[in-house]
């Protein structure tokens, strides 16, 4: 597959130098969909470092890497707050514990939900937004053509690289019509250019 997706993208002359000189970016899966929210809720607006130190000392609070969302409603939002969570996150977090039990949602049924399911099912959870649940998509489910538009990376890369001029949300649409012939492999683009974003 990847060498498929990389013929295709090479089509196009940028992404064609892009995938000669870069290894596409390559980041750590979570154990489930259930984690990488989660973590993505305490990544979030904090830098790397702050957030693996708070994220470890979740973990450590909690006794296991392998938490269930019923060990997290054991917990209230105070008691979340001493490992260095926000009252917001440590809110978030227990709304998307909330969320899975509520739902029964298991670990197969991701596989089973098309790219639009899981975005309808997720985006109503209080914390989680449109960019995070793409980031689930690309990262921890592997699904092969998401283009993240409200990505600052990718939209700094993409400016750069293809001189668009527009702003706010002519941007978001020139970006989107740019990346069309990328399709259906435009999440694989898209980890080329942040590749390219962080060499840069």
């Amino acid at each position: 597959m990847s060498k498929k997706a990389d013929k295709h993208l090479s089509k196009d002359p940028v992404l064609k130098e892009i995938i000669k000189n870069h290894q596409k970016l390559s980041l750590p899966k979570s154990k489930t969909v259930f984690h990488e929210l989660v973590k993505s809720i305490v990544y979030q607006q904090i830098s790397i470092k702050a957030a693996e130190t708070i994220h470890n000392r979740m973990i450590d609070y909690i006794g296991t890497d392998d938490f269930l969302p019923e060990d997290l409603l054991l917990y209230s939002v105070d008691e979340l707050r001493t490992v260095g969570l926000s009252n917001q996150k440590s809110g978030y977090i227990l709304n998307i514990a909330n969320f899975f039990v509520e739902n029964k949602i298991e670990e197969e049924d991701w596989e089973k939900m098309s790219d639009e399911e899981i975005v309808e099912k997720l985006i109503g959870i209080k914390g989680v937004g449109e960019w995070t649940i793409q980031m689930i998509l690309i990262f921890q489910l592997d699904r092969l053509d998401i283009l993240p538009v409200k990505d600052l990376a990718i939209q700094q890369t993409m400016v750069r690289l293809y001189n668009i001029k527009s702003e706010k949300s002519k941007l978001l649409k020139d970006m989107i019509k740019k990346a069309e012939p990328w399709r259906p492999y435009r999440s694989i683009a898209s980890l080329y250019l942040w590749a390219w974003k962080r060499a840069n």
